[in-house]
């Protein structure tokens, strides 16, 4: 009797470890210093917010967080290098939802909707077509007018979507543009200040130069007018149809487990109520702070891939 009881005492312990030290295990995520992708050049907005994201996300999460600039592609570069990530939550990647929903249809990618999961979205982005101080067009359809008399004017584009919604513009008003590629904000803004661009695709570094006057904002590409420009009107409003309403997100690899996705989304609505985060987003870069989870990202996601196939196959 006495062995009997002994021998249920240790099976008991037994099944004790073995249901705790996993609990254990995954509780103490992470458990060393974090890399967060981010896939622009340095002066851009995203690096604005991302530098003051990594330093509230590292104080929430008890590790530092370090940050990889991996331009190219409008962000696209950067998500290949996640998808082949064997990290998981320990890499992420901070920025434009277009390279997860948009580039993958448009261009031969080692990844699409799927290779990822969508941490969540932090923040609603502010992207717009932008115009420097000299221009002689202040309003969307002044630069139409003028763009009709003058052929030939530069559009500086950041990633293959604004392109495809560039052309839509073209081939509705009958214009021409030269496109500039530029990689990100910290690409466009000289080439708008210094008048070499006549338009430009903005992702929000414009937030930094309007009040000053030295970028003017023709026409909001989300699917609402900018919230800190309510006078611009949106593409749809003006009739083309199309928007590219984009939520900067945090994304991992899809193997990336549920309890670290829990953390860090747990950390990352923490973040959204920080007043050092609500400051350089609301204030400094001029966009409106949210939280999404990953089932309402995923579920918008999908939506914009039905709208962005069909921008793809007009255009073919």
């Amino acid at each position: 009797m006495r062995q009997t009881k002994q021998l249920a005492h240790l099976v008991l312990l037994l099944l004790t470890l073995i249901v705790t030290v996993p609990t254990f295990a995954q509780s103490n995520f992470p458990t060393q210093p974090l890399t967060m992708l981010i896939g622009f050049n340095q002066g851009g907005s995203t690096d604005i917010q991302g530098q003051v994201l990594a330093k509230v996300l590292s104080e929430k999460l008890g590790q530092p967080v370090n940050i990889l600039y991996h331009p190219g592609a409008g962000g696209a570069s950067a998500a290949a290098m996640l998808a082949n990530s064997r990290d998981q939550g320990y890499t992420f990647q901070f920025g434009l939802s277009l390279p997860y929903t948009f580039a993958p249809l448009a261009t031969p990618a080692s990844y699409q909707l799927t290779s990822f999961r969508y941490v969540a979205g932090i923040t609603l982005d502010q992207i717009a077509l932008v115009t420097g101080p000299n221009t002689p067009f202040a309003t969307w359809s002044e630069f139409i007018t003028y763009a009709k008399a003058n052929p030939g004017l530069v559009y500086a584009s950041q990633n293959i979507q604004d392109r495809f919604v560039i052309n839509r513009i073209m081939r509705r008003e009958g214009i021409t543009l030269r496109i500039m590629p530029t990689t990100g904000g910290a690409g466009m803004a000289p080439l708008i200040l210094s008048g070499d661009a006549d338009l430009a695709f903005s992702g929000g570094t414009h937030s930094a130069y309007t009040d000053s006057g030295l970028m003017r904002v023709l026409a909001s590409l989300a699917d609402e007018r900018l919230a800190h420009y309510p006078q611009v009107p949106n593409l749809r409003e003006l009739g083309y149809d199309v928007s590219m309403h984009a939520i900067r997100v945090i994304t991992v690899p899809a193997n990336t487990p549920d309890y670290q996705v829990d953390i860090l989304a747990k950390a990352l609505q923490s973040v959204t109520q920080d007043a050092r985060f609500k400051k350089v987003t609301e204030e400094t870069i001029k966009m409106p702070v949210i939280f999404m989870n990953e089932s309402e990202l995923i579920e918008l996601f999908n939506a914009q891939v039905k709208e962005y196939k069909q921008l793809i196959a007009e255009s073919q």
